[in-house]
């Protein structure tokens, strides 16, 4: 489970999730999640480093989550939450839990600070087992590195995941 709370496995209930989907979209959608969300898009674009955070509200070096940017541009003691509790956390920032979740979902799950590189070994390799002759190395490998300017490009994705959700042009 995420920090979101966010769980796709509900075998008891095969509709859960097409109900938790719709209620999302109603939240986000509707006038609170909407000013909401403007909010967020100009906070997000008033950072002055444009980088995010998984995991936590806002880390040891100060860097700042999605919901950590809001709550630091809205005043908000953020190292006094508690970043499972997206509840309070939704509490404190007035808004639906259901979007909170979105938003933690959105910053910690769908960006992935890992990239696949495919590399080559050079030198000995370990001959075939006796056993099975399937076992034998290969001199060419993928492995997962961590992306250079990863936290940039989380901003990036969720700089873009806000405004895919906003609807037509701020209203005054």
């Amino acid at each position: 489970m995420s920090r979101s709370g966010l769980c796709e496995d509900d075998g008891d209930d095969p509709l859960a999730f097409g109900r938790w989907r719709g209620a999302v979209k109603s939240a986000i959608s509707g006038k609170r999640g909407q000013t909401f969300l403007r909010e967020l898009a100009a906070a997000l674009d008033a950072m002055p480093e444009k980088v995010l955070v998984a995991g936590e509200l806002q880390d040891e070096d100060g860097c700042l989550c999605t919901l950590g940017v809001i709550g630091k541009a809205r005043g908000l003691a953020l190292e006094s939450m508690d970043v499972d509790d997206y509840d309070s956390i939704a509490g404190s920032l007035n808004v639906n839990a259901k979007i909170a979740q979105e938003i933690m979902w959105e910053n910690d799950e769908t960006f992935s600070e890992d990239e696949s590189q495919r590399v080559m070994i050079c030198g000995p390799m370990r001959p075939a087992c006796k056993e099975t002759r399937w076992c034998r190395e290969e001199h060419v490998r993928w492995v997962r590195v961590r992306k250079e300017n990863a936290g940039h490009l989380r901003w990036k994705h969720m700089r873009a995941w806000v405004e895919s959700q906003l609807k037509g042009a701020p209203h005054d």
